[in-house]
């Protein structure tokens, strides 16, 4: 058995990064006490971005001018440093979350795995299995309230890696060979689950509010299934709220996909469950 310092497990930018340069670039031109300075760097940045620019082009013309003057990053710099107390904070709190899913709440899930006897003992193949797997995860989420597990004060983790976690785990005494993050040439799939080199099955796991949700639908999915040499996969969708729910359906219509077995959507919004002694 291997024990995980639980204040590694959580996986995030580090607090000085070239996304959050890029992000806080006004913050840190306007930090820049010399007047003069401060307005040549800005007229540098503004000659060098087109009309109607994109934020590609954008972010382009930051790094040219992060380039041209190197003082910004020291300034930027000395700005993480005088709000290290805030990385020291953030930081915590991830932990805290961390260890209230994956150490509490996830003990339900586990439990109610082990209350069903006959989960682990059938003799589909890896397709039909990955598909009951999912099925049952489904219904612990919106049934069984294991939508909780994605909550910590009231508000949504919205983690893909927690759903992939949740998945693994029902994977628990199964005669299959679960991998997870397989990469054979086309970037990693969240699973591969095997069961000899004819019999394989991928599953990739998506938050209906990630913004390349409709590009992953499209052609992920499709391409690691020509790279792991099998035509079969499962792709599942989780939601936290209508206004995502919308945004998913609206992407499955122009995609023309509907919900089946190589489509499944998980239902883990916080309201609009009633219990059964209300529900009609």
């Amino acid at each position: 058995m291997l024990l995980t310092p639980k204040d590694i497990l959580t996986k995030d930018e580090a607090w000085i990064n070239k996304y959050d340069i890029f992000g806080d670039f006004n913050d840190i031109l306007s930090a820049i006490p010399n007047d003069e300075l401060r307005g040549q760097i800005n007229d540098y940045f503004l000659r060098r971005i087109p009309e109607d620019a994109k934020q590609r082009e954008i972010n382009e013309a930051i790094a040219k001018t992060l380039r041209k003057f190197p003082e910004l990053i020291d300034r930027y710099i000395r700005l993480k440093e005088d709000t290290g107390e805030q990385a020291v904070a953030l930081s915590k709190q991830k932990v805290l979350e961390t260890e209230a899913v994956f150490i509490r709440q996830v003990s339900a899930l586990i439990e109610s795995l082990r209350e069903d006897s006959k989960f682990y003992s059938t003799a589909d193949n890896t397709y039909e299995e990955a598909y009951k797997r999912v099925l049952f995860l489904k219904q612990v989420i919106e049934n069984n309230d294991g939508y909780r597990i994605f909550y910590v004060k009231g508000q949504p983790l919205k983690r893909e890696s927690d759903l992939q976690l949740m998945f693994r785990l029902t994977w628990y005494a199964s005669k299959d060979d679960v991998n997870t993050e397989v990469n054979n040439g086309r970037g990693p799939v969240d699973y591969k689950i095997s069961r000899g080199s004819n019999d394989s099955t991928l599953v990739e796991f998506k938050l209906a509010s990630n913004s390349k949700l409709k590009q992953n639908l499209a052609k992920q999915v499709e391409i690691y299934k020509s790279a792991n040499q099998t035509k079969k996969s499962i792709k599942v969708i989780l939601y936290f709220s209508a206004v995502e729910l919308a945004n998913v359906k609206r992407v499955m219509n122009e995609l023309e996909l509907t919900e089946g077995k190589e489509l499944v959507l998980i239902d883990a919004q916080a309201t609009n469950k009633p219990s059964a002694s209300n529900a009609k």
